[in-house]
Parts: structure tokens; sequence; C-alpha cells
């Protein structure tokens, strides 16, 4: 079992800056590929990035490239979403998700076996 706990979302004004944090216990956190979605109301949930085991790849969604950056600490078991230049549109709850199957990213959330319980991110115009 991976328990995974979000915090760092809120209200941010467009323009602004959060990052989220993503801290994870039980099984081996460093074996596992990690990777940020969202999910807007009415909306499919959605790819955002993820991370490899090593933190030495990376993968970003298009809407959000050269906006957000994706990283980790394996020593704190902690994967970190920064999120800068926010727009209204990516408002949405967002969830960290672990791939304990691969190291390698995913970007498909049917390849995450485990979620945490999402954070909301708000962004005003």
């Amino acid at each position: 079992q991976v328990q995974l706990v979000e915090s760092g979302g809120g209200l941010v004004q467009a323009g602004g800056s959060l990052r989220l944090s993503c801290v994870a216990s039980g099984r081996t956190f460093s074996n596992s590929a990690m990777g940020w979605f969202r999910q807007a109301p009415g909306k499919e949930r959605e790819f955002v990035a993820a991370v490899s085991w090593s933190g030495r790849s990376t993968s970003v969604a298009n809407p959000v490239k050269g906006r957000f950056t994706i990283s980790r600490d394996n020593a704190k078991n902690t994967v970190y979403l920064q999120m800068d230049s926010l727009k209204p549109e990516d408002t949405a709850v967002y969830y960290c998700a672990a791939d304990t199957t691969r190291a390698q990213i995913a970007t498909t959330r049917y390849a995450y076996d485990y979620w945490g319980q999402g954070t909301q991110v708000t962004v005003s115009s």
C-alpha cells in the first residue's frame, strides 16, 4: 500500500504561483514514477506532469508547459508541483498519483495505481 497526501492548494490571483506537495508513505516511494493530474468540474481527469523514479526524466502537458515544473525529493518521500503564471483555466482539484508498477513516466491515468485525496486550486481573474 502507498498513502499519498497532497497539500499547498488554495486561492490565488491570475499570474500568481503555488507549490503543491505530495508526501508518500508505505511502499517504496523512490522506485515509483509519480504524477500530477487535475480535474475541473464537469471534465475528465487530465494529465499535468510526471517524473521518473530518479527525477531525471519529466513530462509536462502542453497546456502547462513552461509554467509548471515537477520535481521530487526521494529522501523526503515528496513530489512537488511548482505552478507559476497561473490562469483561471488552471482551476481544478489536483491529484498526486503513484505508478508502482514501472519506473518510467506514464501520462495516462490508468497507469497509476495509488491516488491522493486531492487539493483544490482556484485561480481568480
